[in-house]
């Protein structure tokens, strides 16, 4: 028997190449070669009709209200560490297979996204800033060891997938009466999730990117869904906060509070829920024995106040501490604010409660407001710090000496909306293309 030949010490063992005659014969020496794993790919996109269309609900539907009717379709594609990912699909709606073992379900591996389809007044289709949220869905991926994916072949399959149910979903109807066509939203949810089966903590090696539309609505079908849920946002009076006890924290430095995971939103339900039966909308949540001010919910948070020195200023929590979430709303706002208001300074820092307790007392609080996909721009009337009562002022557009009230906030709502909906021509609005 010819003699096993032995790797010199500190080498490694020569990696076999099969023979150019006959593949199935190896010979030492050379590599084998592999192919690389599948990039998410917008030119493979497989389309498979839906058979069965869903009803469309009306305004007033018991299913609109419910928050959990969806469109015709979804679109999906799969991922494996070997593979890379598959063709992408759109395919109808319906349940997702996955095992009773699937790392998601153990170990809350999976993120998301939200984002909204817009039918302006032109009857055009728009995104609000959809390249944000790619990069921001890609961020949470990489928190959580989710896999990668290039984000313009997202937006390109997100764009497809939009143009296929527009014409159903956000159909366009002309409202004579304003002389345009009917303003409609329809929400969007991408979703990462790992999927392999197994009950040990591990990186994901199998997952599945899935998106799927909510049904169409107005803003008179949101302020019903507002009214509902409890979201003051759309129904003018304002919303009122909760400020977190000493014993409860979102979101700490080092942590995932900067990634949207659905382990940022899950452990806050307790708290929410207490907020809700005391007859606030949401949480104020405080952080640190300085009670610094962080998120309304899982929304960015505002505050307009006077300096001592009497200057109007801005002030919001700051991405540096990695405590709060980079809201696409909250960017847009500091954006327009520096480019629109030259009266106002902008300032992103971390400020507490005594501030906020402080600036009211002296009659400097202008008002405050939440702002995110959900609440969009939502002004707040009040807050209760640990049994302190906090009073904003929502007094219309402005106060009795004219310079006061919620008009920065109204303000921003307007410029926003027109950007949605096609009132003024922005690069923020990106029109989808439509057959």
């Amino acid at each position: 028997m010819a003699p096993i030949p032995l790797t010199p010490p500190g080498t490694s063992p020569p990696s076999p190449k099969r023979h150019k005659d006959d593949p199935s014969i190896v010979t030492p020496g050379a590599a084998i070669t592999t192919a690389a794993p599948a990039p998410l790919l917008a030119s493979a996109l497989r389309i498979q009709p839906t058979t069965v269309p869903r009803p469309v609900p009306g305004a007033d539907s018991p299913l609109l209200l419910s928050q959990s009717y969806c469109s015709d379709h979804m679109l999906t594609a799969t991922w494996s560490l070997a593979a890379g990912w598959s063709t992408p699909s759109i395919i109808p709606y319906g349940p997702l297979s996955i095992m009773p073992t699937a790392s998601v379900l153990h170990y809350a591996t999976e993120c998301f996204e939200g984002m909204k389809a817009y039918r302006g007044v032109d009857g055009r289709v728009r995104l609000f800033r959809p390249e944000m949220n790619a990069k921001r869905l890609r961020r949470s991926a990489g928190r959580i060891a989710l896999p990668d994916f290039d984000d313009g072949e997202f937006l390109q399959l997100l764009r497809k997938f939009v143009r296929l149910e527009s014409p159903k979903w956000l159909p366009q109807e002309w409202d004579a009466e304003r002389n345009a066509f009917k303003e409609k939203m329809v929400y969007l949810r991408p979703t990462m999730i790992a999927t392999q089966p197994g009950v040990g903590v591990q990186r994901p090696i199998e997952a599945m990117l899935v998106t799927v539309p909510g049904s169409t609505a107005t803003e008179q079908g949101v302020a019903k869904t507002a009214v509902r849920t409890g979201n003051a946002q759309i129904t003018g009076r304002g919303m009122k906060l909760l400020a977190s006890s000493a014993d409860q924290v979102r979101a700490f430095p080092g942590g995932w509070g900067h990634a949207k995971l659905g382990a940022n939103y899950g452990p806050t339900l307790l708290a929410q829920g207490d907020a809700r039966a005391r007859g606030y909308q949401q949480v104020l949540w405080l952080f640190g024995e300085q009670n610094f001010v962080t998120e309304a919910g899982a929304s960015n948070f505002f505050v307009l106040w006077e300096t001592v020195e009497g200057k109007r200023q801005l002030v919001t929590a700051p991405l540096d501490a990695g405590i709060i979430l980079p809201g696409v709303t909250r960017d847009s706002v500091i954006r327009l604010v520096k480019e629109r208001e030259s009266s106002v300074e902008m300032v992103e820092r971390m400020f507490t409660m005594d501030e906020l307790v402080q600036a009211q007392e002296q009659g400097r609080l202008i008002e405050a407001f939440a702002c995110g996909t959900a609440y969009f721009v939502s002004p707040v009337q009040e807050v209760d710090f640990r049994g302190k009562e906090v009073a904003l002022p929502l007094k219309g557009t402005t106060d009795e000496d004219g310079n006061k009230g919620k008009e920065l906030s109204t303000k921003l709502k307007g410029w926003l909306k027109d950007i949605m909906y096609g009132r003024e021509g922005h690069v923020w609005g990106d029109v989808i293309a439509e057959e």
